[in-house]
């Protein structure tokens, strides 16, 4: 049967308005920080009252045959577990997240990260866009579905409760599932973001990322400054030596092209298309100071330095005292935090291997140089070719629900199960979207889910679920 697309605009307005808002609300409040942001996870349990909070939540609803289980291996984090009979032999994987970044400061007045605030078409709060909505996406896509006695392939929804640390879980669990998972001929993601709120994105391409902790010491206690300057290199001079050999500090580009890749030509092409549809904007949502500008006005090229170009960013640091409390003291060790974005195509384990290779060796002044990595990395993920039928599909999901044409884009981010769904399962079609887009500030302060972008890409969703269902019978 065809399907009715205002029907499914009105269920999943209604469900969103009636039940999703509000368990979001209520999921904002918890502090489920994964794993790398408090060891402690288990002896407080919130990343168990996440996972519990959409179980409850998806158990309630009318979707023929739904199956709810939390999978629990030893010693990792939970993970949700929902299956949608459905119909035929295919299957569909939806995937999401429910743990959370860290607080972070600079949250406006009267709200915080586990504080729900609505202000018109926005939720503020931690999580609720990355990725805490996918859970009940997905599902009232399903049931959007089943309300019309549409047709729609087996479904099965994955949340874990690792991705802000890696994904580090997961693998074991797909292992220990792999029976139940089947070999998913297209996978969804929910957990990525949009340019703009006028239209359906898709992500073509994601980013991997490596890092660590790199610590320079230099005494072994801290000594008086005046005594010892001019004699003892500080250890913030020796961090800027060896970063200078990894980025260029006046242009911002990373130097060693051991992190460099070709850009395919046809996401230039994707990237040029987007510069136009976006133009200005690719550079004006960011909360820039007054007179600040960005590394240029370009959007092709800021485009490309997102998604195609490695990247450095200082994300922590350590031995440094507050300005109140800096006396004149020549400090023994100092240690920052560094993310070094990849390009997509870029191999995270070589790149570890080389990072450590370019910052450990040969240490200015024989100072005691260490970079303390996260393990092998996160490699990045370059999406296959999507086929016409999906192609065809996703596009009329967006002229539909949105009222203009889907758009395809490369996004900065990481998502670590994108690359090992990839290599897992070579012949799935994918399609890696979301409802974080400008301003929304994901992992930073004030994040907000803008909701009627959710409720469109929900809709859009059981519109592809249809449509792949018809394909494949």
């Amino acid at each position: 049967m065809a399907l009715d697309s205002g029907k499914v605009r009105d269920f999943v307005q209604r469900t969103w308005d009636e039940s999703v808002v509000p368990a979001l609300t209520e999921y904002i409040r918890i502090p489920a920080k994964s794993p790398m942001f408090d060891a402690d996870w288990r002896a407080h349990g919130h990343l168990d009252s996440a996972v519990a909070l959409l179980e409850g939540w998806a158990k309630t609803r009318a979707i023929e045959g739904l199956r709810v289980e939390v999978v629990r291996l030893e010693g990792r984090t939970p993970l949700l577990l929902m299956e949608a009979p459905g119909a035929g032999g295919d299957t569909v994987l939806l995937y999401g997240h429910c743990d959370k970044q860290p607080e972070m400061v600079g949250w406006a007045e009267g709200s915080g990260p586990w504080t729900p605030v609505r202000r018109g078409d926005k939720l503020y709060g931690r999580g609720v866009g990355d990725d805490g909505y996918a859970a009940f996406a997905a599902l009232t896509a399903i049931q959007a579905l089943e309300e019309q006695r549409a047709r729609h392939s087996r479904c099965v929804v994955l949340i874990e409760a690792c991705e802000e640390s890696g994904s580090f879980d997961l693998p074991a669990y797909v292992d220990a599932l792999a029976g139940r998972l089947g070999t998913p001929s297209l996978v969804v993601c929910l957990d990525s973001g949009c340019g703009n709120y006028e239209q359906l994105w898709g992500t073509t391409s994601l980013r991997g990322v490596v890092g660590g902790v790199l610590s320079v010491e230099v005494l072994t206690e801290g000594v008086h400054s005046g005594a010892a300057s001019g004699i003892v290199p500080s250890s913030v001079r020796i961090l800027r030596q060896l970063l200078a050999r990894l980025e260029d500090a006046n242009t911002g580009q990373i130097i060693p092209r051991d992190f460099h890749v070709e850009i395919p030509p046809g996401r230039l092409a994707e990237a040029r298309e987007v510069a136009k549809v976006l133009g200005e904007e690719v550079f004006d949502r960011f909360p820039f100071v007054p007179g600040m500008r960005p590394v240029s006005t370009d959007p092709l090229e800021l485009i490309l330095n997102n998604t195609w170009r490695p990247a450095l960013a200082v994300i922590g640091a350590a031995g440094l005292p507050l300005p109140a409390d800096g006396g004149n003291v020549l400090r023994p060790r100092t240690s920052l935090k560094l993310s070094l974005r990849l390009p997509p195509t870029c191999d995270a384990g070589r790149a570890v291997r080389r990072l450590k290779e370019i910052l450990e060796s040969d240490p200015p002044y024989g100072a005691r140089v260490t970079l303390e990595t996260y393990g092998e990395g996160g490699s990045g993920w370059e999406a296959p070719p999507t086929s016409p039928r999906l192609l065809e599909s996703i596009t009329r999901a967006s002229a539909t629900y949105f009222g203009r044409p889907a758009v395809f884009h490369g996004t900065g981010g990481s998502i670590p199960f994108m690359s090992m769904l990839g290599a897992r399962f070579p012949t799935a079609q994918f399609l890696i979207t979301g409802a974080m887009g400008p301003g929304s500030n994901a992992h930073g302060p004030n994040e907000f889910l803008h909701l009627p972008t959710g409720v469109k890409v929900t809709a859009c969703v059981a519109q592809v679920l249809a449509d792949q269902c018809a394909s494949s019978t």
